[in-house]
């Protein structure tokens, strides 16, 4: 059976239960994360606790019992009662500003967030990784704070929806003429042989494996500019591909059903997607 986490206990799924009134049901009223874990180790702890305590500073929500240390202990506890640190899995976090009758202001002082945890078992999929995957374009029509990972997601599920019934792995958002990022990964690019990719901003998740690849392009010594690249400039890319935690380095291929550069994975991706498959599984 599986066991989750729910305001401070460990309970079976099946019973964890949250009220019709939880701000996170009623108005998407919270701050998510989804952390990896390869044999009970989480990858990149650090980074996800910091955007998660930056997301609840902003928005705003208590962050009792959502404390650093108590969620990374929830994360390997949850991972380890349910049978997963053999081998790889996520758990996702949320915390939400709790239940209250629903006004649109806040609800009254003292009224207790709701953290839930629940893990999963993550099989990576390497083929897609290595022959690559389709992408389409999307206009991003999201609320202006993408640097928060609220569970507020309806312009990304839509986005998604889009792909898979085009046939494809991801829809890379535009806004104002510009790529910004993938429904749920960053997106980096590359013409006339440099990196590039949408600069940090409130337009853009400041994603954890987006920290990663960034460092491994300057360990690399690879040619870099954090500098948006154009829809218009979509015919002359030489290489696309999207990172994410459960995504790590998926080159696209092919977008809006015309390939990206020869067709194939491209030699910065490469290179990139096996750097950091060393820093995740220390090989």
């Amino acid at each position: 059976m599986t066991t989750v986490y729910l305001n401070g206990r460990y309970v079976p799924k099946a019973e964890a239960m949250i009220p019709v009134e939880d701000r996170g049901f009623m108005f998407g009223d919270g701050i998510y994360e989804v952390v990896r874990l390869i044999h009970g180790r989480i990858f990149a702890w650090a980074g996800h606790a910091a955007r998660m305590a930056n997301g609840l500073t902003t928005l705003r929500i208590d962050r009792a019992g959502a404390e650093s240390a108590t969620l990374k202990a929830v994360c390997e506890k949850l991972v380890a009662d349910n049978g997963l640190a053999g081998g790889e899995a996520t758990v996702y976090l949320q915390v939400s500003r709790g239940a209250a009758p629903r006004t649109h202001h806040f609800p009254p002082t003292g009224t207790p967030t709701t953290v839930y945890a629940s893990a999963t078992l993550f099989t990576p999929n390497f083929a897609l990784r290595d022959n690559g995957a389709k992408g389409i374009t999307f206009a991003d029509i999201r609320w202006a704070r993408c640097d928060l990972k609220t569970v507020n997601l309806l312009g990304p599920v839509m986005a998604r929806q889009a792909a898979l019934e085009a046939g494809a792995y991801e829809a890379l958002f535009h806004r104002d003429g510009m790529f910004t990022e993938g429904a749920a990964t960053n997106a980096f690019f590359v013409l006339n042989g440099v990196l590039r990719t949408y600069p940090l901003s409130n337009y853009i998740l400041p994603g954890i494996t987006r920290v990663e690849i960034v460092q491994l392009i300057h360990e690399l010594g690879l040619p870099f500019d954090e500098r948006p690249v154009a829809l218009a400039e979509l015919a002359i890319i030489e290489e696309v591909f999207v990172c994410g935690t459960t995504t790590d380095v998926q080159p696209l291929v092919e977008i809006d059903g015309k390939p990206v550069g020869n067709g194939r994975p491209g030699a910065l991706t490469v290179q990139l997607k096996e750097a950091l498959a060393k820093r995740l599984y220390g090989t």
